[in-house]
């Protein structure tokens, strides 16, 4: 009968089988990481990105770019509120200073002022109807539940905003609002991170 290997046996085993890695591997992962960070301190700080890279050398840049450029376009989101518009701002002139390839950012940093565009004007328009459609629909309904248990309170003044089921019910539709714009600008964030 065969030896039976412990799992510490067999782990061993596959490691000893494992390649050594590439140079380029062990660049990728010390460098990636360094990227990433400069990034966050770029949107936290006010720190010259073209300087920072240029303390690198020309073989570990496109590492420390490939990290940072990341990061950068994850920080992109809706503009919900001006902090987030000048976060996304300073994302963009980050990307704008780190990629090579200045048309395909511009073309693509085009399609998301489209979308940011769109977002505060028709989304904010579309939210303005669904909450007015929200607040009678489940007015009217509160009325009817009333009236069929014959309520001393039928008629009287309710506030449908401060109602439990209506908060749920707005954060959902907000969300499937927001969600249609998100779906679009994910995409342009991962053709952003793509371009050299």
């Amino acid at each position: 009968m065969g030896d039976i290997k412990s799992a510490l046996e067999i782990a061993m085993e596959k490691v000893s089988k494992m390649e050594e890695p590439t140079e380029e591997e062990k660049l990728q992962w010390k460098y990636v990481p360094e990227g990433e960070k400069l990034a966050g301190r770029y949107l936290k700080e006010k720190v010259n990105l073209l300087a920072e890279l240029n303390n690198y050398d020309e073989k570990v840049r496109k590492f420390i770019i490939s990290g940072a450029s990341g990061i950068l376009a994850r920080n992109i989101s809706l503009p919900i509120n001006d902090h987030v518009k000048q976060n996304n701002k300073k994302a963009m002139d980050g990307l704008k200073v780190i990629k090579k390839d200045k048309v395909a950012v511009e073309n693509l940093f085009s399609k998301i002022r489209y979308i940011f565009n769109h977002y505060e004007e028709q989304g904010a328009q579309q939210k303005k109807q669904a909450y007015e459609s929200l607040k009678a629909d489940l007015g009217a309904k509160i009325q009817q539940a009333l009236q069929q248990q014959m309520s001393p309170m039928m008629g009287a003044k309710i506030d449908v905003e401060k109602q439990p089921q209506f908060q749920q019910e707005w954060r959902k539709i907000q969300q499937q609002i927001d969600n249609q714009y998100i779906s679009h600008l994910n995409e342009y964030i991962r053709e952003l991170i793509d371009i050299p």
